[in-house]
């Protein structure tokens, strides 16, 4: 089984998300956060979402 490792720092509130772990940390090998013409925090998107089952 491949071990999952969260990034530190990294708060997520997807719960169906693949990458959270259902404790709010993200365990992506990456994030990307975008677009990037956003100017304020209501405009951001996290591009790395992939949808999973919805707990």
């Amino acid at each position: 089984m491949e071990q999952r490792k969260i990034i530190p720092g990294i708060h997520c509130d997807v719960s169906n998300c693949v990458y959270n772990d259902k404790r709010s940390n993200c365990y992506a090998n990456e994030i990307e956060v975008g677009p990037h013409q956003a100017q304020k925090k209501d405009d951001t998107i996290c591009a790395t979402f992939r949808q999973g089952e919805h707990q």
